[in-house]
């Protein structure tokens, strides 16, 4: 199983060797991969998971390929290339007018697609650091873990789910928001009221021992969410945001 912190591309195709080659190639490359036959599958795992990229084939069985872009596209920025068995230019001048970033036109080598997928993602992350983009997070990574923003879903590295009480997600994402700084009590507090309120009626110090036993490897000596005595709390690590 890749880490969380692997890139995860959703594949939508209703040829399910397609599926197959497109998942077990990517997978090959240290990426995480999702798959579905359709845009009802599409829409519920890009609902429920952190999805970096989704593939998706634009002649499904009995469906628009073409409006389920647009509707992916107004739902969420993800990036979105398109897999085609139709070399018509205006067919692909209209999957990109709709917001797609780029096509594959079938039969594809998975070499092309991966180089494809990588360019894509690289763009997106150029863009990612935009102070515009700053309220549409869906996801913190760090060291292995994965913060869903959507879901409030915690995954260890080990893509096991962990629970968390509401001050403890609130904590946890104002700590990723601000990786490497230290953040005071009063200012931990006040970032955590964005979010929910069960923070009020416990102390930061017992909330984030809570969530160091959940994540550190040891909490009594941790090395993740680390105490600055007399100021506050840092998180210690690097932190990819996905938008």
């Amino acid at each position: 199983m890749n880490a969380p912190t692997a890139p995860h591309i959703l594949v939508i195709d209703d040829d399910a060797s397609v599926r197959e080659l497109v998942s077990e190639y990517l997978s090959g490359n240290d990426m995480r991969v999702s798959a579905g036959a359709s845009g009802r599958e599409m829409f519920e795992i890009v609902e429920r998971e952190a999805i970096d990229l989704v593939l998706l084939d634009l002649k499904l069985r009995g469906e628009d390929g073409m409006q389920l872009a647009r509707s992916l596209r107004e739902r969420a920025t993800l990036p979105i290339i398109l897999l085609t068995g139709r070399s018509e230019e205006a067919d692909r001048v209209m999957g990109l007018e709709l917001g797609a970033d780029d096509y594959v036109t079938k039969p594809f080598s998975p070499r092309e697609l991966l180089a494809r997928v990588r360019a894509v993602l690289r763009r997106y992350q150029v863009q990612a650091t935009l102070p515009e983009r700053d309220n549409t997070r869906r996801a913190f990574r760090f060291v292995g873990w994965e913060l869903n923003l959507r879901t409030r879903r915690l995954i260890s590295p080990k893509g096991v789910s962990v629970e968390l009480s509401n001050g403890e997600f609130s904590l946890l994402s104002a700590l990723c928001r601000a990786p490497d700084r230290v953040l005071t009590r009063d200012q931990l507090l006040s970032m955590s009221r964005l979010h929910e309120a069960e923070v009020y009626d416990r102390t930061i110090d017992v909330q984030i021992r809570r969530l160091r036993v959940k994540i550190e490897s040891d909490s009594a000596n941790p090395t993740l969410i680390v105490t600055e005595r007399g100021v506050g709390y840092r998180l210690a690590c690097q932190v990819e945001t996905l938008y």
